[in-house]
């Protein structure tokens, strides 16, 4: 592997960096969703619903507490602003939870798509070289000729590989954004139904 890395020139230092961010990337945002799936709490969401649908919003203070739900979260945040713009509030707070969500995901996309890139760039470096061997010491010497290629292919290689890798997690990562955005809808599309019928109710 050592041999593979040296044989690939001076594009792999970049290669290697790119790797390493990628796969630090990939750690973070994993454990980040083991958390966020660990802090769920289904039930607690399907009672702050049915206390707002009986108005007890006091009760709702009650049970919240510091829960680290998303959904929680983004309830609340219209339920304390109800008065003013429920919807507005639960936009705001949906918008800063998916914000987290796709954190650091902008960097892995780079990666994928720069890796391929710099793989490129070195087959580019690997076949001048061989050129300027071939142009020098002609067909005579064919292993050093050969060794650029080597050094071209062994780029792309990387370059491709590391694209490979940290596209399934991106794409993972991102469907799980998607979902989450869908929960938020449906619950804050619930609650902003709850507290209109509850209005009506009152007013009549």
């Amino acid at each position: 592997m050592i041999n593979l890395f040296i044989k690939g020139g001076p594009i792999m230092y970049p290669l290697l960096v790119c790797s390493i961010i990628a796969l630090t990337v990939i750690i973070e945002r994993t454990i980040f969703w083991i958390g966020e799936d660990y802090r769920r709490d289904q039930a607690l969401v399907n009672e702050v619903l049915s206390l707002a649908e009986k108005g007890n919003w006091e009760r709702v203070r009650a049970r919240i507490g510091n829960s680290k739900d998303f959904t929680v979260r983004i309830l609340v945040a219209g339920i304390l602003h109800r008065e003013f713009s429920i919807a507005k509030a639960m936009e705001t707070a949906a918008s800063d939870e998916l914000d987290r969500m796709r954190q650091y995901l902008p960097i892995l996309d780079t990666i994928i798509t720069v890796s391929p890139l710099l793989g490129i760039f070195g087959t580019v470096i690997g076949i001048i070289l061989s050129f300027e061997i071939l142009g020098s010491a002609g067909i005579e010497e064919p292993q050093a000729v050969t060794a650029g290629i080597a050094q071209a292919l062994i780029t792309t290689a990387s370059g491709l590989g590391i694209a490979i890798l940290s596209l399934f997690p991106f794409n993972y990562f991102n469907s799980r954004v998607e979902k989450a955005a869908t929960t938020i809808e449906k619950y804050a599309t619930s609650l902003e139904i709850v507290y209109e019928k509850l209005n009506q109710l009152n007013d009549t």
